[in-house]
């Protein structure tokens, strides 16, 4: 399965009075790992940036000056969220300055988001009553977030990606390839004392109540992302 977790940051908070998107930060999982492979433009919004939003993400008109225009860009863009599910946290906020910069095109190049997996939704069902942003979340989940003096669309799509995979079932190294795993393997065989091949396995079951959990944390998992719960499928 591909997914693309996706952030924007913009000139101010409200699409209504025509802010624009500023940068556009996108990263790929693949099976739920991380490929490596990204997408990543600062957008000249042709208009000013509200103070407000400024010191949120630090970017400013004249920075933006010779960065491309959003027209010129969204070719790129879409051919990299083709065909996956976007994973956006607070999503309704990110796809309405989408949408909105879509309708300034030509009509036939509007877009219909069909999979999205709101993170924010998500984490408050999972975590009722808990502080849930980006930074809430990295803090609960040890996703390392200490360079995030300011925030930037690709920085924050990468901490969104470790923290839905924590948030969702984990992945303990992300850039885990079959050589470590090797090193691992013959690391803990030659730490385990002699004579461990012949112990005994004991095999642990699940009860009745820790069934339970796990079935009422997958009910909340195929409603957030509309039945497409990797665990069911799989």
């Amino acid at each position: 399965m591909r997914q693309v977790v996706l952030d924007t940051e913009t000139t101010g908070l409200e699409v209504e009075l025509q802010h624009r998107i500023i940068e556009i930060g996108c990263v790929e999982l693949l099976n739920r790992r991380v490929t490596g492979r990204h997408f990543h433009k600062y957008v000249n919004p042709e208009r000013d940036i509200d103070q407000g939003a400024a010191q949120v993400h630090g970017l400013t008109r004249e920075t933006l000056a010779s960065a491309p225009k959003f027209s010129e860009i969204w070719p790129e863009l879409l051919e990299f969220i083709q065909d996956a599910e976007l994973i956006i946290h607070n999503a309704p906020f990110d796809l309405a300055f989408l949408n909105a910069e879509f309708a300034r095109l030509d009509a036939q190049n509007a877009r219909a988001w069909d999979r999205v997996l709101d993170t924010l939704a998500l984490a408050r069902q999972i975590h009722p009553g808990q502080r849930n942003s980006l930074d809430a979340l990295c803090k609960r989940y040890s996703v390392d977030n200490s360079q995030r003096d300011y925030h930037g669309a690709l920085l924050d799509a990468r901490l969104l990606a470790e923290v839905y995979l924590a948030m969702t079932g984990g992945q303990a190294i992300l850039t885990l390839g079959a050589e470590s795993d090797t090193a691992r393997s013959r690391a803990r065989h030659q730490a385990a004392p002699r004579g461990i091949e012949d112990a005994r396995i004991v095999i642990v079951k699940a009860d009745d109540q820790e069934l339970a959990a796990h079935e009422h944390v997958l009910a909340l998992l195929d409603k957030a992302s509309g039945g497409n719960t990797v665990w069911r499928r799989l």
